[in-house]
């Protein structure tokens, strides 16, 4: 986005297609997602012949490490320049595709939805939210597992650290955080080259109890509760994460 002034109307499509969200991120931990990854299988004990949907797969590392634990793994995401990273990846077991998580992805029938890492509550509308839960359902077989890994809303909006600096890259990244209209607000201001950049991350504040409600109407069952990549148990007051274990009636 060139304009400093003008917020995209889909801030996702902007922001997760721009080289400089990879810039921001780079720090993520893979081997905290390998780690998580695998106490996630371990505990809910797949067939390997299982099929696993990852929606929102960004550049695929979660969805790798399935595959290589044995998987067959189809990954799913918004952003064109991800689902091209993540191509380099493919085998026969392991295949990405463009796609809006709101929409149905025909021909399938997964035994594992996943959606990592904050991949929820995107939208403008909050009715996109059960939309999105209602096309996972289709992707699922009989009694198939739906997992969510959001953020911790109530700890966060608790803990909101206000501004933040940040040079990665020899960019600086000016951060501001608020809660405003029940979302989480993420303002990145920063100069590359001499030219302005400004881009947002607005993220609904969802709790449990909001989950819980989409999820009871989208058909899903909720079976576990953890608050972090350990699975240990959710506390709202003080876990880090929301992880939702929900399967389809």
């Amino acid at each position: 986005m060139e304009n400093p002034t003008i917020a995209s109307k889909n801030w996702f499509e902007e922001w997760f297609n721009s080289p400089f969200y990879h810039t921001l991120y780079q720090h993520r931990d893979d081997n905290e997602a390998r780690a998580f990854i695998e106490n996630l299988m371990g505990f809910l004990k797949l067939d390997k012949q299982s099929h696993i949907v990852d929606l929102a797969c960004g550049k695929g590392r979660h969805a790798v490490n399935m595959n290589q634990m044995g998987y067959q793994v189809t990954g799913l995401d918004l952003a064109e320049d991800n689902i091209a990273e993540a191509k380099v990846f493919e085998n026969d077991r392991l295949k990405f595709y463009q796609h809006d998580m709101r929409h149905h992805f025909p021909n399938l029938k997964a035994h594992l939805v996943t959606n990592l890492f904050t991949s929820f509550g995107y939208f403008s509308n909050a009715a996109d939210n059960l939309k999105t839960l209602n096309a996972v359902r289709k992707m699922l077989q009989y009694k198939g597992i739906l997992v969510i890994d959001f953020l911790n809303a109530t700890k966060v909006v608790h803990n909101l650290v206000e501004e933040e600096t940040k040079t990665v890259d020899d960019i600086t990244f000016h951060i501001e955080r608020y809660h405003q209209k029940g979302k989480i607000v993420k303002e990145i201001k920063f100069e590359h080259l001499g030219k302005p950049y400004h881009f947002y991350e607005r993220v609904q504040s969802l709790e449990l109890s909001d989950f819980k409600f989409l999820l009871a109407n989208a058909g899903f069952k909720v079976r576990n509760l953890f608050g972090d990549y350990n699975l240990n148990p959710f506390r709202a007051d003080s876990s880090d994460r929301l992880i939702i274990v929900a399967q389809k009636r």
